[in-house]
């Protein structure tokens, strides 16, 4: 149990918070705990690819500026028909005229729909933190997680985290069986291919370094969700050091608003091979 007077004085994650936890309960449950200290000069580059998401922007927009880590917001409007762009642009207003030194927000609108992979190329792009994560605007991932998902790169362990839906120890909203299963004969199929032994390779939760991004982003084509399988070849060719770890995930329904259907799961089949064969 974290000390209430603790929690007071810092937020959590800073150096000092961690100082006096570590002194509090000791350096080993700490660690058990995954409680640990990310720098005070560490940003974290939230990509946020946007479609039709009147209903759960605000929120989703709400609860990433609530994690206690300073963060770039990159969100990218896909040339939405609802009032999207309306929220995003209101948002932008309100970070000029009442700017967050926590939570910086960059919009970028495309003025036809590319998809979700163009979208993550345009956000990464423009994305300058030291870390940068792929996020959602559904809500059907959990952005209170981010702290958990950096651990090992801000240890230094890793170059790259995926969030795993399927790993367990997190809830999980039961849906449909047969996108259950092609999820993973897609990851199996990726696996063989790649050999990496992931558990949940078309995860949103994709967490990079800047550095290790820095090579693959400009190469990156796809602009439908065939980003997925794209992005987990050219890690894999270039030999980064990838952990997995396990998230929570509220998944929807077609009737609230998912988006990827039959014809992404086969051009996330050509995409396995294309990516394996070449660069």
């Amino acid at each position: 149990m974290i000390p209430e007077d603790t929690e007071a004085k810092e937020l959590p994650y800073s150096e000092k918070w961690y100082e006096d936890l570590k002194q509090t309960l000791g350096e080993a449950p700490c660690r058990q705990l995954g409680l640990y200290a990310i720098p005070d000069s560490f940003v974290l580059s939230v990509v946020i690819p946007v479609y039709n998401e009147e209903r759960t922007l605000q929120v989703l927009i709400d609860r990433v500026r609530a994690v206690p880590i300073r963060k770039q917001l990159v969100l990218v409007e896909d040339c939405s028909k609802d009032n999207t762009r309306d929220i995003l642009k209101r948002l932008e207003q309100e970070n000029v005229d009442h700017p967050d030194p926590m939570n910086s927000i960059i919009v970028a609108y495309h003025e036809v729909n590319k998809g979700k992979g163009a979208a993550v190329r345009t956000g990464f792009s423009k994305a300058t933190g030291d870390a940068i994560v792929i996020q959602d605007a559904d809500l059907e991932y959990d952005p209170e997680e981010y702290p958990r998902l950096l651990h090992p790169i801000i240890d230094g362990s890793a170059d790259v985290v995926y969030g795993s839906r399927f790993l367990g120890g997190q809830e999980h909203r039961v849906l449909y069986f047969w996108h259950s299963i092609g999820n993973k004969v897609l990851t199996m199929l990726s696996n063989g291919f790649t050999n990496l032994n992931l558990t949940d390779m078309e995860t949103c939760y994709k967490l990079f370094t800047k550095k290790a991004l820095s090579d693959i982003w400009p190469t990156l084509k796809q602009n439908r969700f065939g980003i997925e399988p794209e992005l987990t070849a050219k890690i894999a060719r270039r030999r980064l050091r990838v952990f997995e770890m396990s998230i929570s995930y509220h998944g929807r329904t077609y009737q609230e608003g998912k988006h990827i259907g039959m014809l992404d799961g086969f051009q996330a089949l050509w995409c396995i091979v294309r990516y394996w064969w070449k660069d």
